[in-house]
């Protein structure tokens, strides 16, 4: 099981120069990815765990944190899709996997906070369809040479698109624990990543995922699970790995076992010394 952990772009950490310092740590630590999360303006939740300060915007982040490293993958966890235009998405997307040389994996998810998705244009009950034709309109600019779209959303045709990814598709992962996010990844998915769901949640959405996929014709044993996870105590409707190296590696163990792809591990603090003692903590526990 390959082992992520997130940048707290996301905590208010004042300080972005020891976000791309923590990525740099990660890679000489041995960590797989390192993943940034992305809202825009701070609302609701945003607003309640973090106030005023700042929320970094992760693909540019992520730019800077390929310019300081060479090997660990750079995650989104998750994007959210009506924030963004697709075509611009593609084209951001695209260039950042060729300056990395692709190590992008872009996790995306439909989003929850209407105020801010209306502020951004996109009517909060088309979320869904929006995203789903999002994912269409990038890979069909990654990967046809004269590419055409006549959606809903997006059209196009009789222009090329350029860069070309390094990759021949940049890997798509569908966030979410809602059946709608588990058919979203069994139909479009190039991986599933839920986020705190104990081992048995888990294992009972893997099984979904794996009937969804046979219903489109697809093996669900192919499509990679990602859980993203955080440090502390647990709390009723969210599982958590723990706050001790042992509690870390005995509850990471029973994902490992129900086939889990990669474990993404995640804290909440705005202290950028915390944030270094959690990847230190989840180094020790995981990663020999």
């Amino acid at each position: 099981m390959r082992i992520g952990i997130s940048l707290f772009n996301n905590q208010g950490i004042e300080d972005v120069h020891a976000l791309v310092d923590l990525a740099v740590r990660a890679e000489a630590r041995g960590f797989d990815s390192v993943w940034v999360h992305d809202h825009v303006f701070n609302a609701d939740h945003v607003l309640a765990r973090i106030g005023r300060r700042p929320y970094y915007e992760p693909l540019t982040l992520l730019s800077y944190v390929a310019a300081r490293t060479e090997r660990v993958r750079l995650g989104t966890s998750v994007l959210v899709l009506p924030y963004h235009n697709p075509i611009r998405l593609a084209k951001a997307a695209a260039t950042l996997d060729v300056l990395s040389r692709g190590r992008l994996i872009l996790g995306v998810g439909v989003g929850a906070i209407e105020r801010e998705m209306e502020a951004l244009g996109v009517p909060f009950k088309e979320r869904g369809a929006f995203s789903d034709e999002a994912i269409q309109v990038m890979r069909t600019l990654w990967t046809e040479e004269e590419p055409r779209f006549d959606g809903r959303y997006s059209r196009f045709a009789g222009m090329p698109f350029s860069p070309k990814p390094s990759q021949r598709s940049i890997p798509v992962v569908i966030g979410g624990v809602s059946r709608a996010a588990v058919r979203r990844a069994a139909r479009l998915g190039d991986g599933w990543q839920p986020l705190g769901l104990s081992p048995g949640e888990l294992g009972a959405g893997m099984s979904a995922l794996r009937e969804e996929a046979r219903a489109h014709g697809r093996d669900g044993a192919s499509i990679p699970v990602t859980v993203a996870m955080t440090l502390g105590p647990g709390r009723p409707g969210r599982a958590t790995l723990g706050t001790t190296p042992d509690e870390v590696a005995r509850n990471a163990q029973a994902y490992a076992e129900l086939g889990v792809n990669a474990l993404l591990v995640s804290s909440v603090t705005s202290d950028p010394a915390q944030a270094r003692a959690a990847l230190d903590t989840v180094a020790a526990a995981l990663l020999h």
